[in-house]
């Protein structure tokens, strides 16, 4: 005898088929809107604490996209990649292609790149052995950058 559950499968998968519902294969019909006013000057800290390179190009995409987006909706970027523990290793020398343009595109744009001077030291490093860093960009601690930022109404990305 078939369970409740089998029963209510079936009957899903034949009202699917019944209705026509497919999964669309593209979904470049979706038109994006904001039910809020204009994003205005938003303001965002990226913290970078993984010595994983799929991390620092997941963080580094979702930047270059927002650059890009919140042009088309009139509206300006304002961030601060703090990079501090295994995450400074991201613009040790040599860098990853795909990563130094990333990252030089990024600064391009405004992006500022604080380093962390107790990781430069805890894993001691020169700041010159890192892709692009002015001695300006050293902050004391990043970890303590990154909450000073969200004190002064910067929003923090949680990802890492």
């Amino acid at each position: 005898m078939p369970s409740f559950k089998s029963i209510t499968l079936a009957i899903a998968a034949s009202a699917g088929l019944l209705f026509g519902a497919t999964a669309p294969a593209r979904a470049d019909y979706v038109q994006p809107h904001i039910s809020h006013p204009a994003f205005g000057r938003v303001r965002v800290v990226v913290p970078v604490t993984s010595a994983d390179p799929a991390v620092w190009a997941f963080k580094l995409k979702n930047l270059l996209n927002s650059e890009n987006t919140i042009k088309q909706w009139h509206g300006t970027l304002q961030a601060h990649v703090v990079l501090y523990g295994a995450g400074v290793k991201m613009l040790l020398q040599p860098m990853n292609d795909d990563v130094k343009s990333a990252v030089d595109a990024l600064r391009a744009d405004g992006v500022h790149f604080d380093i962390c001077n107790n990781t430069l030291k805890g894993m001691n490093l020169d700041w010159h052995q890192l892709d692009g860093v002015k001695e300006s960009d050293i902050v004391p601690a990043g970890f303590l950058q990154v909450g000073w930022l969200a004190n002064h109404g910067w929003a923090v990305e949680a990802m890492n």
